[in-house]
């Protein structure tokens, strides 16, 4: 449950501290003191998106941190799954910079909005004006129904099994259209293939015939220079080896009076070895050269033939129209056995729909069953708030097809007379009626799941009077066995049954308006009731009053 509050330069909020306590607490204060800004900084503490317009104006910085009491809710796998530190007391830390920047942290660890959320909701609901409209969303009534089912196995079961069925779906639907586009095109790629295919092309080819075209272009040269290169290195009468076998038999010949010249004679043999052997390599290609027109042509006509289908097909290498030659060999192949791939994809497409079916049959069964315990809960305790003719019922249907959660549509009708027809909520409820059917819901949800901190924000809005007691009969009865209930109020009635009483109010200086929040004494908080019955003028009847109300 929430233990205490800090929101640091929020709006209208230059500091805030606040600690709250287990059990049923109000709030109260007039319009625009700052409630709902303090609502909306608990929201950004539950993962809703940010502005920085709501960083108070001149700080560049807000900081909302929120500690929640953890340690009986079982939260563990949570933090486990997340890899967050586990700590009984929980922090949680948003951070808005002027500049846009949002950060969120998790007992000093950060986190994304999406862990802040999925953490938020297992600690606080927010109930606000605007969510009486759920009362008319069908997504909230099933979700109702699902939570009194206590059927978390059967829809995460259904759940997974639908997925599985719309990716099925999906991998049929794609592959009968591609069989479709391919069986049109099927004359186009076969030709491309052919062709592709007749060309008979090889990895390395085109580097390899370019060099060779590039060598029969250049024949004469070549053998020119080759021979010119041999004469140099080989003529009997003025070759470099001719020169050199002289130098080496006069250095042999100093050896017996010049034992000195041992090691230079060595390299220089040894050179003379190495320069005839490249001689002879020399005349072997410049005898292997020879001008070939005939050849010539072949390799340009097969270098063309290259270069024609890459600029066709738009490759850059002979290895891309290879690939694209594999490429079309599977698109044929692929046409081929298209009606057997097709067959299977239905079947299982089918299997998984027959699946999907039988386990939204179990779902339903399992809403039918809450569907029943949700209308007897539901009418006793609009009865409690004032409604002894009530009618309430559950009316669900099946769907054409499986939807994201089941086959099931529901419908909440209601009717506050007993001559009065059983319609859609939405259509025949007053807002009176509207705020203690959803509080009745919250009451029914409370019981059912294990949620630490309920605030309500003006639930009571449209009621007055005894009916006022009741609701707050119920959110007592909800702030019991250590659920926190917070109610933000301008019921005196209902501001008077909270165990701990809070104000919000403004306060204003030279320069600038500070919204504040404080927990009110015993005789404060009789001050405040008399107030809220009598307005800014105390009575001696509106404290009388007030002391009555406290009394309950």
């Amino acid at each position: 449950m929430l233990r205490s509050l800090s929101i640091q330069n929020y709006a209208l909020i230059r500091s805030l501290d606040i600690a709250f306590e287990t059990g049923f607490s109000v709030i109260t204060g007039e319009t625009g003191a700052g409630k709902s800004i303090m609502l909306g900084a608990i929201g950004l503490l539950l993962g809703q998106r940010a502005d920085a317009k709501a960083i108070r104006q001149g700080a560049q910085k807000c900081v909302i941190e929120a500690c929640f009491d953890i340690a009986d809710y079982q939260m563990q796998p949570f933090f486990e799954e997340n890899r967050l530190d586990y700590e009984p007391e929980c922090i949680l830390r948003r951070e808005l910079h002027a500049g846009g920047k949002s950060r969120a942290f998790i007992n000093d660890t950060p986190a994304s909005l999406a862990q802040l959320k999925e953490l938020g909701e297992q600690l606080i609901d927010i109930h606000s004006q605007h969510q009486n409209l759920l009362l008319n969303s069908e997504g909230f009534q099933l979700n109702v129904l699902d939570i009194l089912a206590h059927n978390e196995h059967e829809r995460e079961t259904y759940a997974s099994l639908y997925r599985q069925w719309k990716q099925a779906c999906r991998e049929r639907d794609d592959a009968t259209a591609l069989a479709g586009r391919n069986k049109a095109d099927e004359d186009y790629i076969r030709f491309q293939w052919e062709q592709l295919s007749q060309a008979r092309l090889t990895a390395g080819e085109q580097e390899e015939l370019e060099e060779e075209a590039d060598m029969l272009s250049h024949a004469e040269e070549i053998k020119a220079g080759l021979f010119r290169a041999t004469q140099l290195l080989s003529a009997d009468d003025n070759g470099l080896l001719v020169a050199l076998k002289d130098a080496l038999s006069t250095l042999r010949a100093l050896l017996k009076v010049y034992p000195a010249a041992h090691e230079t004679t060595e390299r220089l043999e040894s050179a003379f070895i190495e320069l005839k052997d490249i001689a002879a390599d020399i005349a072997d290609r410049e005898e292997r050269i020879a001008f070939n027109p005939a050849r010539l042509e072949t390799v340009n006509n097969r270098l063309n033939l290259i270069y024609s289908l890459q600029q066709k097909h738009g490759q850059h290498s002979i290895d891309g129209l290879i690939a694209l030659t594999r490429q079309y060999a599977e698109q044929l192949a692929a046409i081929h056995s298209s009606d057997d791939t097709l067959h299977e994809l239905a079947a299982k497409c089918d299997a998984l729909y027959n699946k999907v079916k039988a386990q939204a049959d179990l779902l339903t069964r399992t809403r039918t069953a809450a569907a029943r315990e949700v209308e007897q809960q539901m009418a006793t305790r609009l009865v409690t708030l004032g409604m002894p003719n009530v009618r309430f019922r559950v009316e669900t249907g099946t769907r054409t097809e499986p939807g994201t959660h089941g086959m099931d549509t529901v419908s909440f009708l209601f009717s506050a007379n007993k001559n009065g027809a059983l319609q859609n909520i939405s259509s025949v409820a007053s807002g009176g009626e509207i705020a203690r059917v959803m509080l009745a819901v919250k009451a029914m949800i409370a019981g059912a799941v294990q949620l630490p901190t309920l605030i309500f924000d003006e639930i009571d809005t449209g009621v007055s009077g005894e009916m006022g007691n009741r609701m707050a009969d119920i959110m007592q009865e909800m702030g019991a066995h250590d659920r926190q209930v917070i109610s933000i109020t301008h019921l005196p009635q209902i501001a008077a049954r909270g165990r701990v009483h809070y104000k919000v109010y403004k306060q204003d200086n030279d320069t600038e308006t500070n919204s504040h929040i404080r927990r009110l004494t015993d005789n404060e908080r009789m001050e405040e009731i008399a107030q809220m019955l009598s307005g800014a003028s105390l009575t001696e009847a509106a404290m009388n009053n007030a002391k009555e109300l406290l009394k309950l």
